[in-house]
């Protein structure tokens, strides 16, 4: 048996590679002649229409967490607030719902389309904060018949209850100011 040089080792490895891609790739594009194109054509929207479907939802869950969020520490800035006057609490509602982007698939309508709704009662605390969200076009007619919605768009509404005076503590604020005075 002959031993090959470097040299000719070195060119039998470049002609046989090069025919073998060549020869590959030949009877690949003989084979499937441009399926690829038409494949990654149905595939891309089809995977873009899927992240928007999962995207939509999570968009909706956040901005549901941030008015939940923003309701309970009114309770509690109502709760401490004795002035009587809740507008510096409503205020302090609309800079904690500042997180929620201003983008249809978040909320629409700006700062002005927020409705805050606080009152003191007693023992409790009620708050209700209500926004609307513009869905992408094929989720909204689902959420359309399963949600509230107006001409805004699909309404998202949180309410909440607290009780933010346990029964056990007697007395009003003046009393318990006068006993520690």
């Amino acid at each position: 048996m002959r031993r090959l040089s470097g040299q000719d080792r070195t060119r039998w490895r470049a002609t046989s590679s090069r025919s073998f891609r060549t020869f590959f790739f030949t009877e690949l594009a003989e084979s499937t002649s441009g399926q690829a194109t038409i494949e990654a054509a149905v595939l891309l929207p089809t995977l873009m229409l899927v992240i928007a479907l999962l995207v939509q939802p999570v968009c909706i869950i956040y901005t549901r967490a941030a008015m939940r969020s923003a309701a309970a520490e009114a309770a509690r800035a109502i709760a401490t607030d004795y002035d009587g006057d809740l507008s510096d609490c409503r205020s302090y509602v609309l800079r904690r719902l500042e997180a929620v982007p201003d983008v249809p698939l978040f909320h629409s309508g700006g700062a002005s389309d927020w409705s805050i709704s606080l009152s003191r009662g007693g023992r409790g605390v009620n708050v209700e904060v209500v926004g609307h969200v513009r869905p992408l076009p094929l989720l909204g007619v689902a959420l359309a018949a399963f949600s509230e919605s107006d001409g805004k768009g699909m309404v998202l509404r949180e309410s909440l209850r607290e009780e933010v005076r346990p029964s056990w503590i007697r007395g009003t604020y003046g009393d318990w100011q006068r006993l520690w005075a």
